[in-house]
């Protein structure tokens, strides 16, 4: 039997690189290939060395190969999509001057504040989408020329994580405009980098690469060198590739040849709320991303979602579904800070305690604070899209829940009873690598990335769970006490 024509999705996130090799004719997944990541730093630093990331992307590509079976030959096509907003910074050779500033790095929080100030919320908003916090590449580059002053001036280059990858792969600087639009830099208004941005920022342009139509067009071809690094064939197509959350979008089959207006949420080790959307969000509420496809993405993120739950679990003694209703109790699990909202310096707060609350409770706590926190950004999200959130049609739309909180029962059924929505469990589990095998089938074989992902997703078998009454007590306890504490207890202002 002849082999199927496979491409390559790639999933380059803040832990692991993930490659699925996925059938472009049917959207079944052939196999899945993984590689960890090494991310350093205490306090609010967060970095990694981006040749790790190739590493990983190379041991990702081979084990995908081993577990499919295939010949390498089957593989037409590749795409990446990356973890957003990180600050990559090379030589004039294409090698990393020092470690990569990842998106959860919340030591641009000054920076962000006074880019902020400067231009004014509104304007920032306005042009980019976004209002600059510390998780934005804006921020990250202000802070490397305060603080490193040396490296800022000899990069030759300055790259986002999915596009440090993209160029090694094809030999050509390239992005997309989805996720250059995370990196305070690109206005979506105009669809271009910024020129006054850049120069507030002191960037000269010269070392931001070029910026493809979509996320689907084909930028070059796989080089020998990374032919031979990943053992795929020379030549083969190379997609612009995105950044995850956009590549989540796609693999969702949402955009303009797919679902629009419809809102999904992905737990992971941050929380996001996203949809695609033909009107371009200039909320200073949330991010105005630009979609992989064309349309828009406007999307809210917090930084503490299973990683800060899954830590509360671990100091309690409790294993992760073995939780409880928080009863009285209330808990913001914001140990890394907090980016929506915008509490860079919080820690996690605790309060509501009395003698007859168990661990049990205590743990059902964070998961309410981390799902209404992801949560209340769903109404501005909604908004954002030229939506009435209260309207019934718009309310009765389910939610897409993904990550890896999807797969978890408390998860589920917390974000369930907290929205009142009806939930849409999709059966893939590697949403984002999805989305990036169908830009990369796009890029080889043409046609739109949406309507294919959609058409994969359609031959799937989604789980879908109605709504419950929503509860409405819990939510009113854990927002009076966020709205309470935002200001001189969790570090606002």
């Amino acid at each position: 039997m002849p082999s199927p024509a496979v491409v390559i999705g790639v999933d380059s996130s803040t832990q692991s690189t993930k490659a699925a090799f996925i059938d472009a004719g049917t959207g079944e997944q052939l196999a899945v290939g993984r590689a960890p990541h090494v991310v350093t730093g205490e306090g609010g630093a967060r970095e990694s060395d981006p040749e790790t990331w190739w590493r990983a992307l190379g041991d990702a590509v081979a084990a995908g190969l081993k577990e499919s079976g295939l010949p390498a030959r089957a593989v037409t096509g590749i795409a990446v999509a990356g973890q957003q907003h990180g600050l990559v910074v090379l030589d004039g050779a294409g090698r990393p001057l020092r470690p990569a500033l990842l998106w959860n790095d919340t030591r641009s929080a000054p920076q962000a504040a006074a880019l902020t100030e400067e231009f004014g919320p509104a304007a920032w908003a306005e042009r980019t989408g976004s209002v600059p916090v510390a998780s934005i590449t804006a921020s990250k580059w202000r802070w490397l020329r305060e603080t490193d002053p040396a490296n800022a001036s000899a990069a030759a280059a300055v790259r986002l994580p999915h596009d440090f990858l993209t160029e090694r792969l094809a030999g050509v600087a390239a992005t997309d405009p989805g996720d250059a639009s995370g990196s305070g830099w690109y206005s979506t208004a105009i669809g271009a980098y910024d020129p006054e941005l850049l120069d507030l920022l002191g960037l000269d342009a010269a070392l931001l690469p070029e910026v493809a139509p979509t996320g689907a067009a084909r930028i070059g071809s796989l080089t020998e060198a990374a032919a031979r690094a990943l053992g795929l064939p020379a030549g083969i197509a190379v997609a612009a590739g995105t950044g995850d959350n956009m590549s989540a979008a796609v693999g969702l089959g949402l955009g303009g040849d797919g679902l629009l207006d419809h809102p999904a949420i992905s737990l992971g080790t941050s929380g996001t709320v996203f949809a695609a959307s033909r009107t371009r969000p200039t909320s200073t509420a949330l991010n105005g991303f630009a979609a992989a496809d064309g349309t828009y993405l406007p999307l809210a993120c917090t930084l503490n979602c299973t990683l800060a739950v899954d830590k509360v679990a671990g100091l309690l003694g409790v294993d992760r579904e073995d939780a409880a209703p928080g009863g009285e109790a209330v808990l913001l699990p914001y140990l890394d800070g907090e980016r929506t909202p915008d509490l860079p310096t919080a820690a996690g707060l605790l309060t509501g305690l009395r003698h007859d609350t168990t661990r049990q409770q205590l743990l059902g706590a964070a998961y309410e604070g981390a799902a209404v926190t992801v949560l209340r950004a769903l109404d501005a999200l909604l908004s954002a899209c030229g939506l009435d959130p209260d309207a019934p049609e718009v309310a009765a739309r389910p939610l897409r829940l993904i990550g890896g909180g999807a797969q978890g029962r408390t998860w589920v059924e917390t974000v369930r009873r907290l929205s009142g929505r009806p939930l849409v469990l999709p059966d893939s589990g590697e949403l984002v690598a999805l989305g990036a095998a169908a830009l990369a089938a796009s890029a080889a074989g043409g046609g739109d990335p949406v309507a294919l992902a959609a058409a994969w997703q359609a031959a799937g078998t989604d789980r879908r769970l109605p709504p419950v009454e929503r509860d409405t007590e819990t939510w009113e306890r854990v927002t009076a006490v966020l709205d309470r504490a935002s200001g001189p207890l969790l570090g606002g202002t």
